[in-house]
């Protein structure tokens, strides 16, 4: 007879750090991403260059993914690694969003404060 006074505990937090490691690749995924839109926006592309570039980010994209389900779980897809990745990409999107905005925020406060001044 097992008791119940922590033998599933090791199990609970391995499955925690699989979920964890999955939000960290989705944020990886997505901020490699917006790398390259900002790199986009400084330097003009022509319609070919974006469509290299994305396959080129989506195929090593793939590799990568397909990497961290291999060592966080031996290869398993699991439910909650797909919904961690989905939910880093967000976090990520949001965070660049709301920087943004404070950078937006910032700069035109700064820039308003240096044309008053002569």
């Amino acid at each position: 007879m097992q008791s119940c006074s922590g033998d599933g505990m090791p199990e609970i937090r391995e499955e925690i750090m699989i979920f964890f490691t999955a939000v960290l690749t989705g944020a990886v995924l997505r901020t490699a991403y917006r790398c390259i839109s900002c790199l986009r926006e400084w330097i003009r592309h022509e319609p070919v260059a974006i469509e290299l570039e994305d396959l080129f980010y989506w195929i090593a994209a793939s590799i990568y993914f397909f990497v961290q389900i291999y060592h966080t779980s031996d290869g398993v897809i699991r439910w909650y690694f797909i919904l961690g990745v989905v939910l880093g990409a967000v976090f990520a999107s949001v965070f660049f969003g709301w920087m943004k905005k404070l950078h937006k925020k910032i700069y035109t406060r700064s820039h308003k404060d240096f044309t008053k001044n002569p």
